[in-house]
């Protein structure tokens, strides 16, 4: 298989955000996705994930992804915009007193509309609900090249860095 190294970027917020950012536009709603199934799920994570190498989740068997996306530990939230998904956010609540954002992307078509950075946001508040100790994610250089910047704009701090060879499919 074909490998590229990345530089893996660990982050974390130990408070809420201080703003609530409004919508940059009106036909914007969040959606928790009570019940995901596995090809619902797959389609959104491949469209959002594609382009950046997101591999990990498309490795898992049916069986295994199905378990992993209908815990109740595990909240899949998707925004849509006039009606059809824009991007989703992957919510982990399995260690006590931290929440991990596990996934967290925009459809390609809708990027550069300002609807991360609300995303962001709205995703943020939404895990402080649970008021754990900390909310953490990862990103990488094969990211979105205005990841790591959003992510520091949005509060997070960086406390480590490695490097890894990923997949490119």
């Amino acid at each position: 298989m074909d490998q590229f190294e990345v530089t893996v970027y660990y982050l974390e917020t130990r408070s809420p955000p201080n703003e609530t950012i409004p919508p940059p536009r009106d036909d914007l709603t969040v959606v928790l996705a009570q019940k995901p199934t596995v090809p619902y799920y797959r389609f959104l994570y491949d469209t959002v994930g594609r382009a950046y190498y997101w591999n990990t989740r498309s490795k898992l068997s049916d069986e295994e992804l199905s378990a992993w996306i209908t815990d109740p530990r595990n909240k899949l939230h998707v925004l849509f915009a006039a009606g059809v998904p824009a991007g989703f956010a992957e919510l982990d609540y399995r260690v006590e007193n931290e929440v991990e954002i596990t996934q967290f992307g925009l459809m390609p078509e809708f990027i550069g509309q300002g609807l991360g950075k609300y995303f962001l946001n709205w995703t943020l508040h939404e895990a402080w609900r649970s008021h754990p100790e900390r909310v953490w994610l990862h990103t990488c250089t094969a990211d979105h090249p205005a990841a790591l910047p959003n992510y520091l704009k949005a509060g997070f701090v960086l406390y480590k860095t490695t490097k890894k060879l990923k997949d490119r499919r």
